[in-house]
């Protein structure tokens, strides 16, 4: 019995995303938001979902740590 597309192509022999490699991606996007000009006690009190909204409009956060300073 051959194992050709039809075993190949199921939901289960999908990669399973791992935990530490999420913590790797969240640890990069919070230093890209410091990078930016963030503070970083505010950048880590932050959820993921807006550490990800943030980095969609990278111009808008250089502006508002600009005006900060």
């Amino acid at each position: 019995m051959g194992t050709g597309r039809t075993l190949n192509k199921k939901p289960r022999t999908r990669p399973v995303k791992a935990a530490g490699d999420k913590r790797r991606r969240e640890k990069t996007q919070l230093k890209r938001l410091v990078a930016l000009g963030m503070d970083e006690d505010k950048a880590k009190k932050l959820t993921t979902g807006a550490v990800r909204a943030a980095l969609r409009h990278p111009k808008a956060v250089e502006k508002a740590a600009a005006a900060k300073a």
